[in-house]
């Protein structure tokens, strides 16, 4: 109707599973939809038999919405979608609902007046269809595009939301559609003949730029000339800028997925799979950053470090890899928390479940799959009911290049010179606080300063130092006399190697930087967080490392306790290999 009655106002249309009745059948479904509209109350309730305004304002809305919900999305592994759908929905109520389905419809009541009404349009069209749409069947949308001249854009194996499940197709048909440019637009070659790599580092902690600073130090070194551009993000860049890396420009236009974090935890709480789940939208902005940068310069090799929004929606859309791609990552496999119940046991298994079909349906898409630590570090559980063991299905679909520490601890020299060197004192036992890079630890940094005047009193030599990271505020935090606050520490791994104690959050990077430098240290793993508590914990059992602390039960009483008990006391910790990060860019220079 715009595009037919006020064409000077449109200069182009692009339709997502259009409700339009032009193809085969039209007028029947016309004529069933009004029918359902006008009855009083619904003949049955169920199917289409929801489909009645009385039955939504006489309670039925909550029914009708879940089955609508489910009858727009039929793709498997659609969980989040549906609950998005079923949410938003009731944002209105069914009394709402039924009155704007009762107005009088704007567009012709049968296929012939849609039909003429459509020949009218003369702008430009794109239609975009998913084959399996089980509200405007797909007939509806190819006809639509054949009667205006439009382009269809067929969406295999998509119900009614293409644009939820299928995004990044969706996003490219409408931007091709908008600015013209080609969607497979041939990528920008260089004259030089030198190798180049764009490398995507998770920005959820600072653990995975350490090691990633690491290996792509050794990747150089085996590829001569090689140039590495990083697409990353708070508080990663923070370690890329002190290492002299080089960010490309296109980073800017990340989403923050720190901050979404943060926007998830309470009080030392961070339901990780949930609200990884909530991150979808930042995700998928994420991968058309991405997408973005590849299509315009050309590399040679991409590396995704827990990149999930690079290895999801790769996996997803196939044809748009046009470089070798390697993923890292340092644990498989979504679990869920005992108090999570059948429900979210059943979405992580889901999720693996999505997973494991997406490496049998495209098994060479990752040219090189590279865990970072051993096969015993995996947890022994299953990826859901009637999936692989973890360790099994890690085994078959990943090489492994042993734990990347980013550092050799050898290479620090004597203990009692780094101490110097770093100002401590011998007479002084250093305890170092640090929670990461995220702003999640806060709760911690105050419990465990709260404990530091119980602390002094039973270990009178004690220097404690609270590193606040980067993006926590040293001035939000309280300041006893005595204590010592600061902000970001480069390379805090030297500091860790040096100290009496170390007091951290669960994150697999700190332990593993204590662990291989042979200091004591209490941690507190995130509650509901399933890789804290679950992955790192088991693989710090495996080395004998740290004391595990519960924070609902560690006032600053216990806290003080534990730290006077752990102070400096000697460790017999598993050895953790030092080559980590030169066999991980063994695999990746074979690539290049």
């Amino acid at each position: 109707l715009l595009a037919a009655e006020h064409p000077e106002r449109v200069a182009g249309m692009v339709f997502i599973g259009p409700f339009a009745m032009v193809g085969r059948f039209g007028t029947l479904r016309m004529r069933a939809r009004s029918m359902a509209v006008a009855m009083k109350g619904p003949l049955t309730t169920r199917g289409w038999g929801k489909y009645n305004p009385a039955y939504w304002a006489d309670g039925g809305y909550g029914d009708f919405v879940q089955w609508w919900a489910e009858r727009m999305l039929p793709e498997p592994h659609s969980t989040k979608q549906i609950e998005d759908a079923v949410a938003w929905s009731h944002e209105t109520d069914g009394e709402t609902l039924a009155l704007t389905v009762k107005a009088d419809l704007a567009a012709p009541p049968t296929r012939r007046d849609q039909v003429a009404l459509a020949e009218r349009v003369q702008c430009p069209v794109r239609v975009i269809h998913g084959t399996k749409d089980r509200i405007t069947p797909y007939i509806d949308g190819k006809t639509l595009a054949k009667i205006t001249g439009g382009r269809l854009e067929t969406v295999k194996g998509a119900g009614h939301l293409p644009q939820a499940r299928k995004p990044v197709q969706v996003n490219l048909a409408v931007r091709e559609f908008v600015d013209g440019t080609p969607r497979r637009d041939p990528t920008v070659h260089r004259s030089d003949g030198r190798k180049r790599a764009l490398y995507i580092s998770s920005p959820i902690g600072l653990g995975h730029a350490q090691r990633d600073v690491a290996i792509a130090r050794e990747l150089r070194g085996l590829v001569d000339g090689l140039e590495i551009d990083w697409l990353a993000q708070d508080p990663v860049t923070r370690v890329l800028e002190a290492e002299g890396e080089r960010i490309h420009p296109g980073s800017e236009h990340l989403a923050n997925e720190s901050r979404h974090m943060e926007s998830e935890s309470a009080e030392h709480d961070l339901h990780c799979f949930q609200a990884w789940r909530r991150m979808d939208e930042i995700l998928i902005n994420n991968f058309m950053v991405f997408h973005d940068v590849a299509r315009e310069e050309r590399y040679d090799l991409w590396v995704g470090d827990e990149a999930w929004e690079l290895d999801y929606y790769l996996h997803e859309n196939p044809r748009e890899k046009r470089a070798r791609y390697a993923w890292l990552t340092d644990f498989v496999g979504w679990l869920p928390m005992p108090d999570g119940g059948d429900h979210e046991a059943y979405l992580t298994a889901d999720y693996n479940a999505e997973m494991v079909e997406h490496i049998d349906a495209h098994p060479t898409l990752r040219d090189r799959a590279i865990f970072v630590g051993n096969p015993d570090d995996i947890v022994d559980e299953r990826l859901g009911p009637q999936l692989p063991m973890i360790r099994d299905w890690t085994e078959r679909n990943f090489e492994f290049a042993g734990y990347v520490t980013g550092f050799d601890p050898r290479s620090l020299g004597h203990r009692d010179e780094l101490r110097a060197d770093l100002g401590y004192r011998p007479d002084e036992k250093v305890c170092i606080v640090s929670v990461g890079g995220s702003g999640v630890g806060a709760d911690l940094l105050r419990r465990v300063i709260a404990s530091f005047e119980g602390a002094k009193r039973q270990v009178p030599e004690l220097r404690m130092i609270v590193v606040a990271g980067p993006r926590i505020d040293p001035d939000s935090l309280p300041q006893p006399d005595g204590l010592e606050i600061v902000a970001y520490v480069h390379n805090l791994y030297r500091h860790l190697a040096a100290c009496d104690l170390a007091v951290v959050q669960g994150g697999l990077t700190t332990a593993m930087e204590l662990t291989a430098g042979g200091r004591p240290f209490l941690y507190f793993p995130l509650r509901h967080h399933f890789e804290q508590n679950m992955h790192v914990a088991h693989r710090l059992d495996r080395y004998g490392a740290g004391r595990r602390m519960d924070f609902d039960a560690a006032d600053p009483e216990v806290i003080a306790g534990a730290i006077a008990e752990e102070i400096g006391r000697p460790v017999d910790y598993r050895e953790v290999e030092t080559d980590g990060a030169r066999r991980a860019a063994e695999k990746l220079a074979e690539l290049l």
